[in-house]
């Protein structure tokens, strides 16, 4: 019996075609369909017939650590906010242990609907974290 089971701390984010975007936390992966109720007027049973109706994303939120001089998604939701909305593709990758992408999803026409900012704390000492949650239309597993 082999173990086909891929690690989940190994992936990358990329938006569009540009450079992978590091970040500590995806989730959200979600798809779903919601069922339609009918019955026909002359159908014997009480119990009506359900047929798969419009399909459902869930929003995908990411997490990462804050980096110094980097504000491209604080711009990217103030873009939003004038109307003026990129919507843009983002690919997730998880790899598997040698490497290679073991599952990868494609998130379509996504923006951003939320930035949080790290919570600020003078006695601690953990990393600065942002997150960031995206709208999108579809999700589709290609691999």
């Amino acid at each position: 019996m082999t173990d086909d089971h891929s690690p989940k701390f190994y992936f990358s984010v990329q938006l569009d075609d540009g450079e992978p975007v590091k970040f500590a936390e995806v989730s959200g992966l979600e798809d779903n369909s919601r069922p339609v109720e009918y019955r026909h007027g002359d159908s014997p049973s009480f119990y009506p017939i359900k047929m798969p109706g419009l399909g459902k994303v869930g929003n995908v939120t990411m997490r990462r650590g804050v980096v110094a001089d980097d504000s491209a998604f604080w711009k990217w939701l103030s873009e939003v906010k004038m109307n003026k909305i990129t919507r843009r593709t983002v690919t997730i990758r998880l790899f598997g242990e040698g490497g290679a992408p073991a599952r990868v999803w494609v998130l379509q026409n996504a923006w951003p609907t939320k930035i949080t900012g790290p919570a600020l704390n003078a006695k601690g000492n953990e990393v600065m974290i942002e997150l960031l949650e995206l709208a999108n239309e579809t999700i589709e597993r290609v691999g």
